[in-house]
């Protein structure tokens, strides 16, 4: 969606929130002497307590709220990805499940409920969650069901100071970390900054060029032309180290939208892969409603693969959605019941769409397994694994 399109209108409340949002970027702006990198705009845009998108008390999943993910869509998606946790649990039983940003707690219920079925439950499930909104939802909606099934239910807020024999799992995480910005200017590397601009706030291009950044690699690694405009994460690549330090043995599951390398610097991805989501709707101004709409980059799985392997752990496989979800026996979860009516039927024939079919979520998701000290072969990269490719 083009920017002059996207006009929605926000009530009072709203209102105030995003102006309140934006006064705490001008702020920072004016702390730091004129203008704020743009990985410090994102940070503070999603995260600023009480303000940032994430940490506010708006709803943000699911129909009532800005973008619905694979697990708001139904159960299927969860009880595929227990099939290859259930295998993981009975190889180590005493591996304890952590993901990362949990959102309502969806896909932590619909998992410990299939585990369940499976006979194969953790001791332990723990989550990190940054937001004390999402995170009282949380508690409210899983406690109970720890109590029912006997495990026990963790919340983290920084990762465990000892080593772990985990499992762990980031859906729809790696997008929403903060991205350098940068383009390409005569050969040379301009990092974006944004500066104050009137009651907003707008791009400013730094003068100072360097040439021995990642930014100046990848330039010249994918020969980008003059005036691309792209994004690096070197906080993704510091994520994947943290939890390389943390895991005594286990297996990492990342499973977000994404290209590896040479698909993410295509030259038809020339303003790069910066997206805004507010109430179902996509556009490409991150300087509009500061505080209450998402803001995101697609993930580069190439970088997540490289820090992975210096960092000490194995790439299991990586694939897409799609491909993933159907070894793991989506069409067999999704089967109809003699029981099914017929909403029944077209809700979950709705729901394997959703997941998988290429002009939805199937081919844009991918699935990226990490291990250390995993010498078990993960079923979901049975049907196709496109390692090769990163």
């Amino acid at each position: 969606m083009m920017q002059s399109d996207f006009n929605p209108q926000l009530d009072e409340l709203a209102t105030a929130h995003s102006q309140a949002a934006t006064q705490h970027i001008h702020d920072l702006i004016r702390e730091a002497g004129g203008a704020i990198s743009f990985d410090r705009f994102m940070e503070a845009a999603l995260y600023a307590p009480g303000l940032g998108y994430y940490v506010s008390g708006a709803s943000k999943f699911g129909a009532t709220g800005d973008f619905l993910t694979a697990p708001e869509s139904g159960s299927l998606f969860a009880k595929c990805l227990a099939r290859e946790i259930a295998g993981l649990l009975k190889v180590s039983p005493s591996a304890r499940i952590i993901e990362f940003g949990a959102g309502t707690g969806r896909l932590a219920e619909d998992l410990l409920r299939a585990l369940s079925e499976n006979h194969q439950l953790p001791s332990v499930y723990c989550i990190m969650e940054l937001s004390p909104d999402l995170q009282q939802k949380q508690k409210e909606r899983l406690t109970p069901l720890a109590r029912e099934l006997g495990i026990q239910l963790q919340w983290l807020s920084e990762m465990p100071s000892e080593r772990v024999d985990g499992i762990m799992l980031a859906n729809e995480v790696v997008d929403a970390f903060p991205v350098t910005r940068f383009r390409v200017e005569k050969n040379r590397i301009r990092r974006a900054r944004v500066r104050s601009e009137g009651a907003g706030v707008g791009w400013d291009w730094t003068e100072d060029l360097f040439s021995d950044g990642a930014e100046f690699e990848i330039a010249q690694a994918h020969n980008l032309p003059d005036g691309y405009e792209s994004e690096v994460c070197p906080r993704a690549s510091a994520w994947v180290r943290e939890l390389a330090n943390t895991l005594e043995s286990g297996v990492i599951l990342i499973i977000d939208y994404g290209y590896p390398a040479e698909e993410y610097y295509l030259p038809d991805r020339a303003r790069g892969t910066l997206r805004c989501h507010y109430q179902h709707q996509a556009h490409d101004d991150p300087f509009r409603l500061i505080g209450l709409q998402d803001i995101t980059c697609h993930v580069n799985f190439s970088q997540l693969s490289d820090a992975a392997q210096r960092a000490g752990l194995s790439v299991l496989g990586y694939t897409s959605q799609e491909a993933y979800l159907l070894s793991l026996g989506l069409l067999d979860l999704a089967s109809f019941t003699n029981t099914d009516d017929e909403r029944t039927r077209i809700t979950k024939a709705q729901e394997v769409k959703r997941l998988v079919l290429p002009s939805q979520m199937g081919e844009s998701f991918k699935v990226l397994a990490l291990g250390k000290g995993a010498s078990i072969s993960l079923e979901g990269f049975s049907l196709r694994d496109r390692t090769l490719s990163l």
